[in-house]
């Protein structure tokens, strides 16, 4: 899991960040991203894509990386962005903002998936990043802890919607609650599930 980030330090790198983001899919929130660079692998066993984590495990990851990691950012972007400039760019523009928060002169960007973002720093994208480098897994955890906790607290705005079951996700549970109560202001107004009530 921390072979691309060796191979980067042989060739020369001094600093490697692991970019991923959590919530393209959902139908209400933000796309929340991370950019994590770590020192080493050490006290990182287990870690590896946060949708193969249950919660307990996501939750410890998120206070063990955000004690250890030698740097971190998270950028949100939220759903009215979303709505303006689509889902993908929405998502890119999120971990631009999550690196530009890392505060350090970061030199290589490991980012899961095929989409570079708009950076001067180097890039690599890997497909499936999240379960290959061990700075996207780390990534991938900041941005899913973040993006649960954010629609909890939306949750608390709009308990009628119950985002604390499905996270925005277009469930049966949470469809059912659109066609009941219509979209909220957290929703996606663009998506399909979401404009057939508007």
């Amino acid at each position: 899991m921390f072979k691309h980030e060796i191979e980067a330090s042989q060739k020369g790198y001094r600093c490697v960040a692991g970019l991923d983001e959590a919530g393209r899919g959902p139908l209400a929130g933000p796309v929340v991203a991370s950019a994590v660079a770590l020192s080493s692998a050490e006290g990182f066993d287990g870690l590896t894509d946060s949708k193969k984590l249950s919660q307990k495990e996501r939750e410890k990851y998120f206070t063990i990386i955000k004690n250890c990691a030698r740097g971190f950012g998270i950028g949100i972007v939220a759903e009215n962005v979303i709505d303006e400039i689509n889902i993908l760019q929405a998502s890119l523009l999120a971990m631009k903002i999550a690196v530009e928060k890392m505060g350090l002169p970061v030199d290589l960007l490991l980012i899961d998936g095929i989409h570079p973002i708009k950076s001067a720093v180097e890039q690599k994208t890997i497909v499936g990043g999240d379960s290959l480098s061990l700075s996207i897994a780390a990534a991938s955890v900041l941005a899913k802890v973040t993006r649960d906790r954010l629609m909890q607290d939306y949750h608390r705005q709009f308990p009628q919607y119950m985002f604390d079951r499905h996270k925005g996700y277009g469930t049966r549970l949470h469809r059912e609650k659109i066609g009941q109560f219509g979209p909220c202001p957290i929703h996606r107004k663009t998506f399909k599930g979401v404009r057939e009530f508007l």
